[in-house]
């Protein structure tokens, strides 16, 4: 037999098989006992029996006047005759018998003192130097009825008591357990970003140093991947002045020479400076959605952040971006600035991504819904896996960071939704959509 993987359901089994099982045993030794004890006063009321009888009979049968006639007693009522008895002579003949006594139960007179057949339990005593023999029988049945009436009154009462106590086992167990279960309540409520110690100072003391340890654990990560996330942020933010200054000296060096091939190379050069700020600005977005606080303490319009997105991304593709916004106020406690970062890199990545001459529509529905999609050629899917994996590209080319799917996704999982990627686009043979639900409510 396996025991079960729950401790609580371990323990109310564990202690509810040995209670019961304590019972058991504890019923069977007090019935075996007592089983003895009543053998012991049956006996001894057998033997007084006949030593009270005994003078009684001896004192009838001395003033008889004649010899060897066999005398019944009369029933003066009816009732139950759990002792019978027999007097007889030396000679075996049978002088005095109760009413209910049979002769034939009453084996030959072999002295006195207990013996046992196969029916009864019987005791003789003698006067009168063995003249007189007096012998007192119980039914064995009796007996064995006395037992099983005390075994009925000792089981019985273990059919209640054990399903209650068991119940009790299993209600302190569950109780005894009721700081485990908050505390496990307390884990599983966590989000994968929150490293804050758990409180664990109601857990019993057999169980405190785990959650100790776990707090120390925690503490670790935190400080871990807060030097990570300093590390990219510093980086990202000491390498955007040099950066700049370098895009600068390459347009000025474009616009000064004559030669074409170093123009060629000096274009080539600001390319590859710009794609690396843009990777920087990436990483900069990257250490505020991983440290930063992306909810504030009251709401705001999200149609406006949406607009002056687009409208300050509109100079790349004049025309082809299409925004279609809801007449009421979507209103949400979702930093602006956050909102914009999501806006930005799906519509920037529409762009760069997308079909050339295609459209790029981007709308917002009132209970948040935010969608971002662009014609092209269809995505495969064991790509869309990837592509919210960090630094990684689709198979349109290497352009871009690879970080602005990430980004988006690590919002999303912050704010308890997911972002959704599907190519085609629904209703479409081609192209490619990002979705995602925004916390979103009534102004």
């Amino acid at each position: 037999m396996r025991m079960p993987r729950s401790l609580q359901a371990r323990l109310g089994l564990s202690l509810g098989v040995l209670l019961t099982l304590l019972w058991i045993v504890a019923a069977y030794a007090t019935a075996v006992m007592l089983r003895r004890e009543t053998d012991r006063i049956f006996d001894s009321t057998l033997q007084e029996a006949a030593q009270r009888l005994l003078p009684l009979a001896a004192v009838e049968i001395v003033g008889r006047e004649d010899e060897g006639v066999t005398q019944r007693l009369a029933d003066l009522r009816e009732h139950d005759e759990f002792l019978t008895y027999i007097v007889r002579d030396d000679k075996g003949r049978v002088l005095l018998r109760s009413h209910a006594a049979d002769p034939a139960a009453f084996p030959p007179w072999d002295g006195p003192g207990f013996r046992t057949t196969a029916t009864h339990r019987l005791y003789g005593e003698d006067v009168l130097q063995g003249t007189i023999r007096l012998t007192v029988a119980e039914p064995l049945a009796h007996r064995a009825a006395a037992a099983r009436d005390l075994r009925m009154g000792l089981g019985l009462p273990l059919l209640v008591v054990i399903p209650a106590a068991l119940l009790v086992i299993v209600m302190a167990v569950r109780s005894g357990l009721a700081p485990l279960r908050r505390y496990r309540r307390r884990l599983a409520a966590r989000s994968p970003l929150d490293l804050a110690p758990v409180p664990s100072d109601d857990l019993p003391v057999e169980v405190a140093p785990v959650g100790t340890a776990l707090n120390l654990l925690l503490a670790r990560l935190k400080a871990a991947f807060e030097a990570e996330r300093s590390f990219a942020a510093n980086a990202a933010h000491e390498l955007r002045t040099p950066l700049a200054g370098a895009i600068a000296q390459t347009q000025r060096l474009r616009a000064e020479t004559r030669d074409a091939i170093a123009g060629q190379r000096a274009a080539e050069i600001e390319a590859s400076l710009k794609r690396l700020t843009r990777v920087a600005e990436r990483l900069l977005q990257l250490a505020r959605v991983e440290g930063g606080r992306l909810r504030l303490g009251h709401a705001s319009d999200l149609r406006i952040a949406a607009r002056l997105i687009v409208e300050d991304i509109e100079w790349t593709g004049p025309g082809r971006i299409v925004l279609t916004l809801p007449r009421r106020p979507v209103m949400s406690d979702l930093d602006p600035d956050v909102f914009g970062i999501v806006c930005r890199n799906l519509v920037e990545n529409a762009l760069r991504h997308g079909a050339p001459d295609g459209a790029v529509e981007v709308s917002l529905e009132d209970d948040g819904t935010f969608r971002v999609a662009n014609d092209g050629p269809i995505v495969p899917p064991e790509v869309l896996d990837r592509l919210t994996h960090r630094f990684e590209r689709g198979p349109a080319g290497n352009e871009g960071s690879g970080l602005g799917l990430a980004i988006v996704a690590g919002i999303a999982d912050r704010v308890s939704s997911r972002l959704a990627l599907r190519s085609p686009r629904p209703g479409k043979s081609s192209g490619f959509e990002a979705s995602l639900v925004l916390p979103a409510g009534p102004p």
